[in-house]
Parts: structure tokens; sequence; C-alpha cells
């Protein structure tokens, strides 16, 4: 209990406040961000805490200091009181550099989402995974790796939970066990809850960039390289269809983010997601997000209701963020019946994958079509696969730029103009190899040159 906590129970590795920036905390768990996470017998003295401030302030001003940040010194200064109530009543005697950490975690809970607001802060981290209460995770350089943060038990992660969804008019139980929101930020969040997930509530969070990355990034990254960057950017001003395949994580919407960025200005621009997440820049744009349909499963409005509603829009360009259903038949048809230039990306592990998984989707639509007439569209309508990987030291690269050249037969037709060579790992587990041209001309030249757009025959030499 809060009550019998001393001085003399306080871990000595806190107690005196040499804590270094980025260290291991305890045991296998990483800090991240500029302060460690309170040590876990004192969880229940800052959920004692937070209480008290919850029964002590009124609710108006603690909704203002959430939106707008416009009380935000008086919900602190009220904070402050409570912990230093507390910790007298209780008796307990903590160091100041201890104090802080619990005065900013009780902050936390009360503005924003608890134990993972520092991990959110962080724009170092760009996904975030709460597996169980005491089991916190998040990537950053590629790696996922258990964190410090911690949650009091289930019913303060359920919490949390309604803290996302609630404003959004969302609601998570046992009849709506599993739900895809979006934090305030643009991060997506995924969330499920027993009886669906056996070990209590489960919350992933995929930030948001609030800064794009521009190609400049990904050639500094290593994710491409130059020559690849110009032939990209030449096949989205050319008005190629470009389809970015990856697995889950590859960085695939980064890179149809910034191939989009690439669209002339004065082109139209609609963009079609699941979840909104491309930052386009675009004078004429029009950006559409799906929306999922009440418990009752009414009101919802698909990716397919979206891409048939965007033809009557006069769009120049369609920005599909990813094909999983049956609108791949209705972006194909867009895409052969006028609106070149269009992007999107699939999940799938290889080029010639991807064309067979867009095979599979299309069959969902519903519409009888023999598999010849299917992927004889497919081969018609895209010209280049963007081929997206993350690899085993948690890089992403560009590991194929390919180009669809029609149909042999029953068979479409493959050549990688651009590939990524792995050679070896090195001894700290970082992947050695390198981007290559394949050494041979893309078909899609003459394309280019006849929109003006004239490339170097040396881009393409091995």
């Amino acid at each position: 209990m809060v009550d019998s906590l001393r001085l003399h129970d306080l871990r000595p590795g806190l107690l005196d406040g040499r804590i270094q920036g980025g260290t291991v905390a305890r045991k296998d768990k990483v800090t991240f961000g500029d302060r460690p996470a309170l040590p876990e017998h004192m969880l229940s003295l800052r959920a004692k805490i937070h209480q008290r401030v919850l029964q002590e302030m009124d609710a108006e001003t603690l909704r203002s200091a959430t939106r707008s940040g416009s009380d935000r010194d008086e919900v602190q200064r009220r904070a402050q009181q409570a912990m230093l109530a507390t910790l007298t009543e209780d008796g307990i005697q903590v160091v100041p550099s201890l104090r802080n950490i619990l005065l900013a975690e009780v902050m936390d809970e009360l503005l924003g989402y608890g134990p993972i607001q520092p991990l959110l802060d962080d724009p170092a981290i760009t996904e975030v995974v709460v597996n169980a209460p005491r089991e916190v995770f998040a990537e950053k350089a590629g790696r996922l790796r258990r964190t410090d943060r911690m949650f009091n038990d289930n019913a303060h992660v359920l919490r949390i939970i309604n803290k996302i969804v609630a404003p959004l008019g969302r609601r998570v139980d046992e009849s709506s066990p599993m739900v895809d929101a979006r934090l305030p930020d643009g991060s997506r969040v995924n969330i499920v809850v027993p009886p669906v997930a056996l070990r209590g509530p489960a919350i992933t969070i995929r930030k948001f960039s609030r800064i794009p990355f521009t190609v400049h990034d990904l050639i500094q990254k290593g994710t491409l390289t130059e020559p690849m960057a110009t032939f990209l950017r030449a096949c989205v001003e050319a008005r190629l269809n470009m389809l970015i395949s990856g697995g889950t994580g590859s960085g695939k919407t980064t890179t149809l983010n910034v191939l989009s960025s690439f669209i002339p200005d004065h082109e139209r621009v609609v963009t079609i997601e699941d979840a909104a997440e491309l930052q386009l820049h675009q004078e004429d744009l029009v950006a559409l997000e799906a929306r999922p349909g009440t418990v009752e499963g009414k009101c919802a409005v698909t990716i397919r209701d979206l891409v048939r509603n965007s033809l009557r829009m006069r769009p120049d360009r369609i920005v599909v963020g990813e094909v999983r259903g049956g609108e791949s038949l209705d972006m194909l048809q867009a895409m052969n019946t006028g609106h070149d230039g269009s992007l999107s990306t699939i999940h799938a592990n290889s080029p010639r994958d991807a064309l067979a998984r867009l095979e599979t989707l299309t069959l969902m639509s519903g519409v009888d079509l023999p598999m010849r007439a299917i992927t004889k569209q497919i081969a018609s309508a895209i010209q280049v696969i963007v081929q997206q990987g993350r690899l085993q030291d948690g890089t992403r690269k560009v590991t194929h730029i390919t180009e669809v050249h029609g149909m042999e037969g029953d068979t479409v037709l493959l050549q990688d103009i651009f590939v990524f060579e792995q050679t070896g790992v090195s001894p700290d587990g970082r992947v050695i190899g390198e981007h290559r041209p394949t050494g041979l001309r893309p078909r899609a030249l003459a394309r280019l040159e006849a929109a003006g757009i004239r490339l170097p025959p040396s881009l393409f030499l091995r």
C-alpha cells in the first residue's frame, strides 16, 4: 500500500537523481525521452494523486487545458498541491528529482495519454505498442524495444483507450472489441480489447510525422539513391501509374507521400485513405477519408465508395492510400480510362506478389470477370512498381523499381530497373549492400521523352 512507502523503500539508483538520458532504467527496459518512468512500487501513489486532483478540480478547467493548453499552469499548480498534500498526509519523503518525475506523470494522466505520453512526445519514436499494463514497447531507429513505461492495470489501459476514442464519438467494448482511430496529431491507432484480446486491452500507435519526409531525407537515410529518385520523379511527372508495394511498417506510406509531392501544382489531386496520413501541398487538393460504420453496421463509407465518387470530382490524379479490397477494380478502371498518373500502395513482398495480390483483391469486387481479363487490365493499368522492404536491421529500403511490360501469354512481364543487393551483415547487425541499376534501358523512356523529360543514359548503367 502507499501508506507503507517510506524513504528507505525507494531504490537508490533513483534516489540520488543521477539518471543518464537514454540508458536502461531497469533490466531490459529502456528509457526514451528526457526522464525515466516511476519505479513500479510508486504507481499506486501516482494513481492516488491523480484521483485527488480529479476530485478537487472542476472538470471544465481540465477540459480547457486539454483542448487548448490555456489553463495548463493552473492544472499543474493544483497537481503539485495535491502531490505535496498526499505525501505529507501519508508521511512519505521523496527526493526532488523523483518528485519531479511523479508530478510529470500525474500531468500526463491529467492532460495526455498517461504513461505513453512521453513516447508520443519523442519525435524520434515512430511506433508505440502496449501489449499489457507492464509491457510497453516503442520503435526507434527501426528497432522495437521494451520501455520502462507502465500502466497500473488493465482498467488504467482502458481509461486511456476511452480518452482516445471518446472525442471521436467511438466506443470500444465487448460488442465492438476492435477499433481504428486517429489521435488529434494524425497518428493512427488500433485498439483491441477482451474478449478478442486474451491478455487484456492492447494499443498500437503508428505515429504521424509532423514534418513530412522529403526525397532528400530518403536519400540521406539510404532508402533509395539519387538516380532512383530522379527516375521516380520523372515517372510521376510523365503521369505513369505507379504501385508502391511492401510489408507492414516497410515505409510504403512515407514513399507514397514523397512521390505525391512530385505531382505538379497545377493538377487537381484527390487523395483517398482509410486513415488520413498523406501530407500533400498541392493548391487544388481534395482529401477524402473512409468512415467506419456504427455498431449496427450503418453509415459506413468505404474506400470503394470514395474511389467511385472521386471519378465525379474531375481529378487529374487519384492517390489511394492503400488498396485492400474491391476498390482495386474501380482504381484499375480509372487508371485505364484517362486518370493517368494515379498512385497507390499494396501489401506484398515482391513486385510479382503485388500483381498476384491485386488480382485477388479485384476478385473481391464481386464482379464476375475471367482471370485473364483481370490480369490483362492490371498489366495495362500499372506501369511501375516500387517495392519497399524493411530489412533485418530495421532500415527501410526501396528494394526494386520494376517496370510492367504487358503480357506474354497469361504471364505479366516484369523488368527490374533498379535493385538493392544485400552482400552481408556487419558484426553490429547492420545490413551491408547497395542500390544499383540493372543496366536495362526502361521502356518508359519513350513516354518520358514524349512528356518533355530527358534522362541521361548513364543513369541506368551498372
